[in-house]
């Protein structure tokens, strides 16, 4: 990273899909953290939501599922790598990312 790009501070929730999943939440937090850090970021906090209802249910039988946000601070196109490189991971549903003040 050059000295002159700045870092933003966003805040990420993701819908994890546990749903034949065999690895704990825990490990998944981890590595979701780990990816965070892997391209430049610096996790500032990390919070397991637990296991909340969804509010528009878009699977039959699948109303609910475990949510977390991380906090971190990272260059402004990591966001779009971030998405770029969990698309293919089956056991996170959604990610929706957000500046934090």
């Amino acid at each position: 990273m050059s000295q002159t790009e700045t870092k933003n501070n966003y805040r990420a929730t993701f819908i994890l899909d546990t749903r034949g999943v065999d690895t704990p939440v825990g490990t998944l937090i981890e590595k979701l953290t780990g990816v965070v850090t892997e391209l430049e970021g610096e996790v500032a906090r990390v919070e397991n939501l637990g296991r909340k209802e969804f509010s528009r249910v878009t699977e039959r039988g699948h109303n609910e599922d475990y949510f977390v946000q991380i906090e971190y601070s990272a260059p402004v196109d990591l966001t779009i790598k971030l998405q770029d490189n969990l698309r293919l991971d089956k056991s996170v549903k959604r990610v929706f990312v957000e500046t934090a003040g």
